[in-house]
């Protein structure tokens, strides 16, 4: 699906969040911009204002600032989560002065091994905006959301090191099931990704671009039908295990094909930690009810309302869109495609709190 906004809506749904911060009770992310995008993309203006009235209470004021990044001693910055206001003014200067893709392209290599920090919430903020900047005109609004999500991620910039890694199976889906379980599954998402000892690689011969953008592809996709028979081990996190790596296969349009491989191994790094994580040792059979077609998931997740379901909703669809099947419907005993991500949202929906 490939909807140009006409209406204003997402430009003004920026100006109204971009007086709050990327976060709240300084550990949470504001998911606001990527939902007013998700649903401008998918062709639900009508929803945004709606949506942000009642999510408004989750935001917080515009942290303050500490000293400017520069040029000169970025690297002294980064990581820091108490820089998030320097970060982003300092994007907010580079984007217009630069160019949005010369600075996403120079950024993007230096961020890339980060990727963890935020629970990976930063990287699809900046997919969602490149996604809005692509599909129209870079207006001050589009730029000034890259810039926060630039540089929400340059303050919670995390590498993660000491990770064994072991051969995995030729497809995603086989090494997301090779993924061996943290040994301590308590605590929140920094705790667990400090467990994180041993990871399959995936998929280790790629070196062409194109074969990279497939390769992500089929990572979002293995990732989104896993959710179905998976999400039960934790509804709101194995969502990023899609989300972060439909993140970075939205942005490739926009850098150089030279940085789409590292896009790839990086995604599937973050990927496979989420999974580690939080992924149960069992799956649960999962048909859902009834046909299902795209416009349902779409009308279901609004409905519902949480944040996470709607973001994940977004990228089912362009699961459907990628095998041609975003306009069928679905009986609830087919298994492959479409009707698969379809099951993936309805599980998700089933499992998560609606937005109050």
């Amino acid at each position: 699906m490939d909807i140009t906004d006409t209406s204003g809506v997402l430009d003004e749904a920026f100006q109204r969040l971009h007086a709050a911060g990327p976060e709240r009770l300084g550990r949470l992310t504001n998911h606001a911009p990527m939902v007013a995008e998700a649903l401008v993309a998918r062709g639900r203006p009508d929803a945004v204002h709606r949506w942000l009235d009642l999510y408004e209470e989750r935001l917080e004021e515009f942290p303050a600032a500490v000293a400017p990044v520069t040029d000169a001693d970025w690297a002294g910055a980064l990581g820091d989560p108490r820089r998030a206001a320097d970060w982003i003014a300092y994007f907010g200067r580079a984007l217009p002065e630069h160019g949005w893709r010369s600075v996403l392209a120079t950024w993007w290599p230096r961020l890339l091994p980060g990727m963890y920090g935020g629970a990976t919430h930063p990287v699809i903020r900046v997919g969602h905006a490149v996604r809005a900047l692509l599909r129209s005109e870079a207006s001050g609004p589009r730029l000034t959301e890259l810039a926060h999500g630039l540089g929400y991620w340059a303050a919670r910039h995390r590498p993660v090191t000491g990770i064994t890694w072991f051969p995995g199976a030729p497809q995603a889906a086989a090494s997301l099931q090779a993924v061996p379980p943290i040994r301590a599954l308590e605590g929140g998402f920094p705790a667990r990704l400090a467990r994180v000892e041993r990871l399959p690689v995936w998929p280790g011969d790629v070196t062409d671009p194109a074969a990279a953008r497939d390769r992500l592809t089929e990572l979002v996709r293995a990732a989104t039908h896993r959710y179905a028979t998976h999400g039960h081990g934790d509804a709101t996190m194995l969502v990023h295990a899609a989300t972060a790596p439909s993140a970075v296969l939205r942005v490739l349009p926009a850098l150089p094909r030279d940085l789409w491989v590292p896009g790839l191994h990086a995604a599937w790094a973050a990927t496979a930690a989420v999974t580690a994580m939080y992924a149960p040792a069992e799956a649960v059979p999962y048909v859902p009810p009834g046909r299902v077609a795209a416009g349902d998931v779409i009308e279901r997740a609004v409905e519902h309302g949480d944040e996470h379901v709607i973001k994940f909703a977004d990228t089912a669809l362009d699961v459907a869109d990628e095998a041609g099947e975003a306009d069928e419907a679905y009986e609830a005993d087919e298994a492959e495609g479409g009707a698969r991500a379809y099951a993936a949202v309805l599980r998700a929906i089933e499992l998560s709190e609606p937005l109050a």
